[in-house]
């Protein structure tokens, strides 16, 4: 949400910054819209004032056994008070309407973000590369999966339809070994607090982060006013709204593993084989309330705590700095950490770490009362991937496939998965248990 204020102070940066996002100046309609808002509260208020002044006569009148005037105040104020419902609807009406206006607004890229029109204009920050060799090219994980028999896609399109998996066995195992390894790191190591949040929100929350009103159609509606969480950052974010926080106490810092749901409607075409893009997934979400003259540091840190997740599983990634054709809508500034991937010879988005300035707080009303100075500030947002546990499943499948169909488990992992260091298809493991095999086995002994 924009500060009208601040677009009235200086239209000419606001119109810039739009610009940059290749969006058409926009002050001059924010402006009257917002000159229309102050003449109705005008109105009211002089209607209000009139009244006020008018009992005052009234009295005077009656003091001085002056019935006609008083009558004829008295007539005023009946016509003031029958014109009053009218004037608070225009009140509300014109608020409404500019706020509607600002809500649809995407959020002022900051100075630094490179201008482009789309992801060609993103620049790479830096990248990270194991020490051990990695693999250039390979099988998609949804080979390997379906040939190991532990990921079922058409079991899924029969209970769900498409972009859904049934993931069993000890692919299941390393899926929930990848998201309890990542909150641990990021509770035990990175100072996050472990939250378990509602996955159902109302419109306001919705709101609050800005999925709602402009991306409706991208969110899964439960009924009732309710929706279903398309990230954990609408529950994580919204735990401070309509808040007056003390600045002791930020930064807060929460994380939280979830189930995910996207409607994924303008991905039509777009992935439809695998994982990469499913309307239920899960990910580890990482959030941050700040004071404003923290926020950009902030920002390093996070983005720092999600790449030590594929650090230590020893996955090849790139950051790039989104441009500002490509960031999201509530972003100020964001970093994309994308992995490699051999399957598809090239490197896919596996976390997106934000910076939302006062943007998400201004929808919430989330507030900080300083240590020094008067009154309230807004605080400032930044979320983040730390990071997609569908995303890491299919990195670590891909990136650590070995020729016989198996996938070895990276060492960080394996305390979560009961010492177990590779996956092998059950039929593989079958036939190591052969009972001809281990006859014959005894045979040779005896």
């Amino acid at each position: 949400m924009h500060d009208i204020r601040a677009i009235r102070d200086n239209p000419a940066a606001f119109d810039l910054d739009l610009q940059r996002r290749g969006l058409a100046p926009l002050s001059g309609e924010l402006l009257a819209l917002d000159d229309a808002r102050k003449a109705a509260v005008s109105a009211a208020q002089a209607n209000q004032e009139r009244r006020n002044a008018l009992a005052k006569e009234i009295g005077a009148a009656k003091k001085a056994k002056d019935e006609a005037r008083a009558r004829e105040f008295m007539e005023e104020v009946a016509r003031l008070k029958a014109e009053a419902p009218e004037l608070e609807t225009q009140q509300g009406e014109a608020a409404k309407i500019l706020d509607a206006r600002l809500a649809a607004i995407p959020n002022r890229p900051n100075p630094d973000v490179p201008e482009g029109a789309d992801e060609h204009g993103n620049v790479e920050y830096r990248r990270f590369e194991p020490t051990h060799p990695w693999l250039e090219k390979g099988r998609q994980h949804f080979e390997i999966g379906e040939a190991s028999g532990l990921m079922d896609f058409e079991a899924a399109a029969r209970l769900s339809g498409s972009r859904f998996v049934v993931l069993k066995g000890q692919l299941a195992r390393l899926e929930r070994a990848l998201g309890q390894f990542m909150l641990d790191l990021h509770t035990s190591e990175h100072g996050y607090t472990e939250v378990a949040p509602p996955i159902l929100v109302r419109d306001e929350a919705m709101f609050g982060t800005a999925q709602l009103p402009k991306f409706r159609d991208d969110q899964f509606a439960a009924g009732d006013g309710y929706w279903l969480i398309p990230t954990a950052e609408v529950p994580l974010t919204n735990l401070v709204r309509e808040a007056i926080l003390a600045e002791d106490e930020l930064p807060l810092r929460f994380t939280a593993l979830t189930p995910c749901f996207r409607a994924e409607a303008g991905a039509a075409g777009r992935d439809t084989r695998g994982m990469l893009r499913q309307h239920q997934f899960n990910k580890v979400e990482l959030v941050s309330i700040t004071a404003p003259e923290k926020s950009a540091e902030e920002h390093e840190r996070m983005l720092a705590c999600a790449e030590a997740v594929l650090k230590a599983l020893e996955l090849p990634f790139r950051v790039m700095t989104l441009c500002t054709g490509d960031m999201g809508f509530a972003s100020q500034k964001t970093y994309d950490i994308e992995v490699w991937m051999p399957g598809q010879e090239t490197y896919r988005e596996i976390s997106s770490c934000s910076v939302c300035g006062d943007f998400q707080a201004r929808r919430m009303n989330a507030r900080f009362r300083p240590k020094e100075g008067k009154g309230v500030q807004f605080v400032h947002t930044l979320n983040g991937s730390g990071v997609a546990v569908g995303r890491a499943l299919i990195a670590v499948m891909e990136n650590y496939q070995n020729p016989d169909g198996s996938v070895t488990i990276p060492s960080a992992l394996q305390p979560y998965m009961g010492g177990l260091t590779r996956i092998e298809a059950p039929a593989a493991k079958d036939a190591a248990k052969d009972p001809a095999k281990d006859a014959a086995k005894e045979g040779t002994k005896s």
